[in-house]
C-alpha cells in the first residue's frame, strides 16, 4: 500500500498551505418547489445535443464535442462524454450514424469508447469484457494528444481489469501529464487506489489532500477530498478517520462551491456530494447552504446509492435539512432519511450497483 501512495504523490506536485474556509447560510432559504426541482438536468449547451440525438442527429453534439476539444475545456468535454454515451446505451443510432460516416473523428470515438466501458462494467463478465475495449481506448488516446479524458477512460478500464500497479503507474504518467489537476483522472486514480485496498481511507485522503492543495482555487480537483470523505461514510470499514479531517474535505468543497454560479447545472454534482456528506456530518445550516445554492438542480449521484428513487431521495433528505435547522436541532430525532443517509440495506454504507463506475 505505502508503495503505491507514494507512487502517485510522486506525480503530485509540492503542496500549498491553506486556511479551511467556511460558507455561512442565510438566515432564511427560500428553496425550489418540489414539482421545480429537475434530475440530471442538462446544462443550456449539452441539452441542445442530446435534444438534436433524439431525433438522429449527432452534428449539435460533433459540434459541442469539437468546441471543447478546440478549447481544452476538459472537464466540461469529460461530463459531456459521459452523458453523450449514456444517452447512446438507449438511443444508439445517432452515435451509430455518426461513426459511419466519420469513423476517425476523435470525438465520436471517444463517445463510443465511454459507450463500451460502460456496457462492460455493468456486465458481470466485467474483465473480460473489458480487455476487448482496450484498442478503443488505445485509439481514442491517439485521436488527440493533448486530451486528458481517454486517459482517465484507460484509468478506469485499468481498475475494472484489475490491471498491476506499475501499468495503472504508466497511465497516471500520462494523464498528468496531459493535465496535472483534472478532476476525472483524480477521481479514477482515487478509485483505483480505493479498489486496490479496501479500508485504506486515510491514504485515499492523503492523496486527495495533496492532489486539492496543488490545484488552482476554481479546479474540481479542490473537491477530490469530499470524494474521499464520500468513500470512508459509505464504505463501513477500515480504520477509523478522525472527524477532522471530514470536515476540512467538506470546507474545502464548500470554497470551491462558493465560487462557482449558483442555480446551474453543471456544479450540481459537487453541490448535491456536499450536500451528502454534511448531512452524514450533521451540519444542518451548511448542508441548507448547498441546497440553496444548488437550486432545482438535483443529481442520481449520490442518491441513487441509498434509493431506487434518487430525486424521491433527494427531496426528503431535503425536507429533513429544513426541519432540522428551523428546529435548530443538533441532528438526533430529525427522521430516518436524515440520520439513514449513507447506510445501505445491508449496513455496508450505500448500495452495490453493477454500473456504478
Amino acid at each position: 500500500m505505502v508503495g503505491t501512495m507514494a507512487l502517485l504523490h510522486g506525480f503530485t506536485r509540492t503542496s500549498r498551505a491553506r486556511g479551511r474556509t467556511g460558507v455561512a447560510p442565510a438566515a432564511a432559504v427560500a428553496l425550489p418547489a418540489d414539482d421545480d426541482v429537475l434530475l440530471d438536468a442538462p446544462d443550456d449547451a449539452l441539452g441542445p445535443a442530446l435534444v438534436a440525438a433524439a431525433d438522429g442527429d449527432h452534428a449539435p453534439a460533433a459540434d459541442l464535442l469539437a468546441a471543447t476539444r478546440r478549447r481544452g475545456a476538459w472537464e466540461h468535454r469529460d461530463r459531456y462524454v459521459r452523458r453523450l454515451a449514456a444517452f447512446a446505451r438507449s438511443r444508439p443510432e445517432w452515435l451509430d450514424t455518426w461513426r459511419a460516416l466519420d469513423p476517425h473523428d476523435p470525438d465520436g470515438l471517444l463517445v463510443e469508447t465511454q459507450r463500451a466501458v460502460d456496457r462492460a462494467w455493468a456486465s458481470p463478465a466485467r474483465a473480460e469484457l473489458l480487455r476487448g475495449v482496450s484498442p478503443l481506448i488505445t485509439a481514442a488516446a491517439k485521436g488527440n494528444d493533448h486530451d486528458p479524458v481517454p486517459w482517465r477512460l484507460a484509468l478506469d478500464h485499468a481498475r475494472g481489469a484489475r490491471a498491476g500497479h506499475r501499468y495503472f503507474q504508466e497511465l497516471w504518467e500520462a494523464a498528468v501529464r496531459r493535465a496535472p489537476h483534472h478532476y476525472g483522472c483524480h477521481v479514477a486514480a482515487l478509485r483505483y487506489l480505493s479498489s486496490s485496498w479496501r479500508g485504506a481511507h486515510r491514504e485515499c485522503l492523503d492523496f486527495a489532500d495533496l492532489a486539492a492543495q496543488d490545484a488552482p482555487d476554481g479546479s474540481l480537483t479542490q473537491a477530490l477530498p469530499l470524494r474521499a470523505a464520500f468513500g470512508y461514510l459509505t464504505d463501513g470499514g477500515g480504520p477509523e478517520v478522525p472527524r477532522g479531517r471530514l470536515e476540512a474535505a467538506a470546507d474545502r468543497a464548500a470554497a470551491l462551491s462558493a465560487r462557482l454560479p449558483a442555480d446551474h447545472s453543471w456544479p450540481a454534482e459537487l453541490r448535491n456530494l456536499l450536500t451528502y456528506v454534511l448531512v452524514r456530518l450533521e451540519r444542518w445550516p451548511d448542508a441548507l447552504e448547498q441546497l440553496r445554492l444548488t437550486g432545482p438542480y438535483a443529481t442520481s449521484f449520490p442518491w441513487d446509492r441509498d434509493a431506487d428513487d434518487p430525486l424521491g431521495r433527494f427531496l426528503e433528505v431535503r425536507q429533513d435539512v429544513c426541519a432540522a435547522v428551523a428546529s435548530g436541532s443538533s441532528g438526533a430525532g430529525t427522521g430516518s432519511s436524515v440520520t439513514d443517509v449513507g447506510h445501505s440495506r445491508n449496513g455496508q454504507g450505500g448500495r452495490v450497483r453493477s454500473g456504478d463506475h
